[in-house]
């Protein structure tokens, strides 16, 4: 492999086809972390605006570990995967804990933090710190499983493995920063899962910076890669919510309660829930909404009833509130939805 060659071309196409994009004009450790964290499982451009509503209210890591956590997963709502906000939380507290502001230098630490793996480690170290460690998200091993031309599944352990062997081969350790952000962004603008241009109809191979040095184009088999195990078999779930609807003194108050189990959406709230085995259940109330939601091992299915009572009735664990308060409280985006269609 030419690397000269490669590190060219790459850096040229970089230049000329870079997103601008405000974590990307920043040495600061604390919102490029933020950044990663915000952009894992999320489109940027959903993400963008996460990211300066985050930097907004919490411009330093001090001002985000002296939040509530509820606060935290009130201004994630929408994003899923609410362990990244509550990782994140607790990220903060432990930076400040042990007195690494404004953020960890070394690699280990920021390694240690909660919800930090290799890939965001090193996105860091190489971003903030310009540490030759590799950033291998999932256009990364896209890039170099076609770049190398790499028939081992990457998501594995032995596929790991390989797949770092070869990108640590490849990195640039004069300009790990630069290396890393160009790579992942030709894998997300240029070496997409799909080879060819929506728009123009032409191969993107054709069209591609290193397509030169690159060995699934010189053996055809780009459009094979990268390649993936077998993905596991999703679990149904059955979710009948009620929303009990009670007017008292002008006011509406209603029931919720927090989801504390080892679960999905823990420390969020929710209306209350009979979650039934095979099918959703006969709905009650005057109106209700059913909701398919898909998780990466789990497809729920949820029914939203709307029951209007005189009385809200007395169920263990739940809490009352008025409905115009709901918004102080960590909501799923699924929950978000259901009410945007039933009230």
């Amino acid at each position: 492999m030419n690397l000269t060659y490669l590190y060219e071309q790459l850096y040229r196409w970089w230049e000329q086809n870079k997103r601008v994009l405000p974590w990307r004009d920043t040495k600061d450790a604390y919102r490029i972390w933020l950044s990663e964290i915000i952009l894992q499982q999320t489109r940027v451009q959903q993400g963008l605006d996460y990211y300066m509503r985050f930097i907004r209210r919490w411009p330093t890591v001090d001002d985000l570990a002296a939040a509530d956590e509820q606060e935290v997963l009130r201004e994630w709502q929408g994003l899923g995967y609410y362990s990244r906000a509550r990782n994140l939380y607790k990220s903060a507290q432990t930076i400040v804990g042990r007195g690494w502001q404004p953020f960890p230098t070394r690699f280990e630490d920021i390694r240690s933090l909660p919800g930090i793996g290799d890939y965001t480690a090193g996105a860091i170290a190489a971003f903030a710190y310009d540490m030759p460690y590799p950033a291998m998200d999932g256009n990364v091993y896209r890039v170099v499983a076609r770049l190398m031309d790499l028939d081992e599944a990457f998501d594995t352990s032995s596929g790991k493995k390989l797949f770092h062997t070869h990108i640590m081969q490849l990195l640039d350790r004069e300009h790990p920063g630069l290396f890393n952000a160009a790579i992942m962004e030709l894998g997300a603008l240029q070496c997409t899962p799909t080879l060819t241009d929506t728009e123009s109809g032409e191969s993107r191979c054709e069209s591609c910076p290193i397509r030169e040095v690159c060995r699934a184009y010189a053996h055809g088999t780009a459009a094979m890669l990268p390649v993936r195990k077998p993905r596991p078999q999703l679990r149904n779930r059955y979710l009948n919510y009620t929303i009990y609807l009670s007017e008292q003194d002008g006011e509406t108050y209603t029931l919720i309660r927090q989801r504390t189990e080892r679960d999905i959406w823990h420390h969020l709230w929710e209306f209350p829930l009979r979650e039934s085995e095979k099918e959703l259940l006969p709905a009650t109330g005057n109106k209700h909404v059913d909701l398919k939601h898909i998780l990466s091992h789990q497809r729920l299915y949820a029914r939203f009833s709307k029951q209007s009572v005189d009385t809200l009735p007395d169920i263990p664990g739940t809490r009352r509130v008025a409905l115009r308060e709901l918004d102080d409280y960590g909501l799923s985006r699924l929950t978000l939805i259901a009410l945007e269609k039933l009230l």
